[in-house]
């Protein structure tokens, strides 16, 4: 599989700094652009589309519920009237940005509780859909790749949306393919040799192993990272040359 790596950026807010953007650019292939409702402003938001766009890498939009205190990691309980009007709110904004220096959004990824949302409730997931076709059909819509990607495909198709499908490589699986909560001990995977070879059997076989050893095969056209946690930028160089 051809498998990109997609990262956060543009999350900083005023004077307050999140993040090492400039340090990450080489390394990534899809920056996902926060839209300034779970972080950024438009400062942040303009300077970071100038960044990706000088750097030739593929723009994203991180679209997310009205939470900046929460990073939008919280969920609200919204209509789907209001859940299209605050994807389309975060997209044209985003956009405008994008359209003043020549470029454009190629795909749209919900962070938090919307991404989490959206992966349970089909409603959600159709209201998400639902504004991105009403906006720009060649937009396409990241989500998280499971067993059950043939059932999303096929509501996507609806609304004339192609989708993404996302995998997280230091994060464990449960035995079903779906991710082990961030609450658990073991959510996460710390040995940087084990991420990169489940990258390499991801690339090469398709499959990648729950927590307890099964093989889960999945289609994968992204790979989620960051510099936000312990493991950092070098963390990420590993997983760059694993992938490549």
């Amino acid at each position: 599989m051809n498998i990109k790596l997609n990262c956060d950026m543009g999350q900083s807010f005023g004077i307050w700094k999140m993040g090492i953007d400039e340090e990450l650019v080489p390394y990534v292939d899809m920056a996902n652009i926060a839209c300034g409702f779970h972080a950024s402003d438009p400062l942040t938001m303009n300077k970071t589309v100038t960044l990706v766009k000088n750097n030739n890498i593929t723009i994203g939009a991180h679209i997310a519920y009205h939470d900046l205190v929460g990073n939008g990691r919280r969920t609200m309980i919204c209509s789907l009237e209001e859940i299209k009007s605050i994807v389309l709110y975060q997209l044209g904004s985003l956009s405008a940005f994008c359209k003043a220096q020549g470029t454009a959004i190629s795909y749209v990824k919900a962070q938090g509780a919307l991404y989490n949302d959206m992966m349970r409730d089909e409603n959600i997931f159709k209201a998400v859909l639902n504004a991105i076709s009403s906006f720009d059909k060649n937009i396409k819509l990241m989500i998280l790749s499971t067993p059950r990607n043939e059932a999303y495909k096929h509501t996507a198709l609806i609304y004339n949306i192609s989708l993404l499908f996302e995998v997280f490589a230091n994060r464990n699986y449960n035995d079903e393919g779906l991710l082990i909560s961030t609450m658990d001990s073991d959510a996460f995977i710390y040995d940087e040799l084990k991420v990169a070879n489940r990258i390499i059997n991801l690339r090469d076989r398709g499959f990648i192993e729950s927590k307890n050893g099964r093989k889960i095969y999945i289609e994968a056209n992204t790979i989620n990272v960051h510099a936000n946690d312990n493991q950092g930028l070098e963390f990420i160089k590993i997983l760059k040359k694993a992938l490549y």
